[in-house]
């Protein structure tokens, strides 16, 4: 089972500056790898993999020597974001991938972290060409749980989110005396609570999906290259932004009232894929 703790971050003011540079990196080879992809389907007819961009991506730091300064994993994190954004709008989810500015790319992920390196010094993380940079814990944590490190710009704070991995027996005990909940993800509800809540699907967003629907049928029997088709593809699209827009802002709020609300949150990790093939 993986829980999640946030912490409030506390860097000097030089390793704020090398967090910022950090983001400006990796939102730079963020919006390289997306025009790279772009350019490689128009060329050839096919993208590109996540695979084929980290092959590549040695030759780029060649080229762009300031990239020794960053992490590799924290550079292989960027390619897997775009290559999940790409997923996310082939299977329906997401709109197709934009560039980002400095407003929309403002954390930065360690997904294997090393107790010994990244905890080496008690009440600070460690990270690469940036040093230890002090946390605000307030509460315990086993730094050899810790599975990834997620370090993130919000408001004029910086914060950092670990992803810890417990057994049930470690999550009972670390709840003693503060307030734990869990939460399982559904398939016909967004989630349900161990104390019993459910987040169920609003019937706005039900609706809106029905005619998200029935304006791809409509745009399936457009006549390709035809003026209608056009017209229809931006009312689409117009139509996906304001879903995804909704659905962002009902999922922040569920999320900002489990954690204003909990000190430790549990959350089941299912395979939720195989779920749905099986209640089909």
């Amino acid at each position: 089972m993986m829980i999640c703790q946030h912490f409030l971050l506390e860097p000097t003011k030089e390793q704020e500056e090398k967090l910022f540079y950090t983001l400006y990196l990796c939102r730079k080879l963020y919006n390289y790898s997306l025009e790279q992809r772009i350019k490689h389907y128009k060329e050839y007819g096919k993208g590109l993999t996540y695979e084929d961009q980290q092959n590549m991506l040695p030759e780029y730091k060649k080229e762009h020597p300031e990239y020794k300064e960053v992490h590799s994993q924290i550079l292989q994190d960027v390619l897997r974001r775009l290559d999940r954004a790409y997923k996310n709008f082939f299977e329906g989810r997401a709109n197709y991938p934009k560039f980002k500015d400095k407003y929309h790319y403002t954390s930065i992920t360690l997904p294997q972290c090393e107790a010994k390196r990244n905890f080496s010094k008690e009440g600070y993380v460690y990270i690469k060409n940036i040093g230890h940079i002090k946390i605000k814990a307030h509460r315990d944590f086993d730094p050899g749980k810790v599975k990834t490190i997620n370090i993130k710009y919000h408001a004029g704070k910086w914060y950092i989110n670990l992803s810890i991995e417990i057994d049930v027996g470690e999550k009972e005990k670390a709840s003693t005396g503060e307030k734990a909940i869990g939460i399982d993800k559904g398939i016909n509800s967004i989630a349900a609570t161990s104390e019993g809540e459910l987040y169920s699907n609003p019937r706005w967003l039900q609706k809106a999906e029905k005619r998200l629907k029935r304006l791809q049928r409509q745009l399936s029997r457009k006549k390709k290259g035809s003026k209608n088709r056009e017209k229809q593809k931006k009312r689409l699209a117009k139509l996906h932004e304001k879903v995804a827009n909704q659905r962002r802002d009902y999922l922040h709020k569920i999320s900002y009232n489990i954690v204003k609300n909990n000190d430790i949150i549990c959350v089941e990790d299912l395979q939720v894929k195989s779920m749905m093939k099986n209640h089909k």
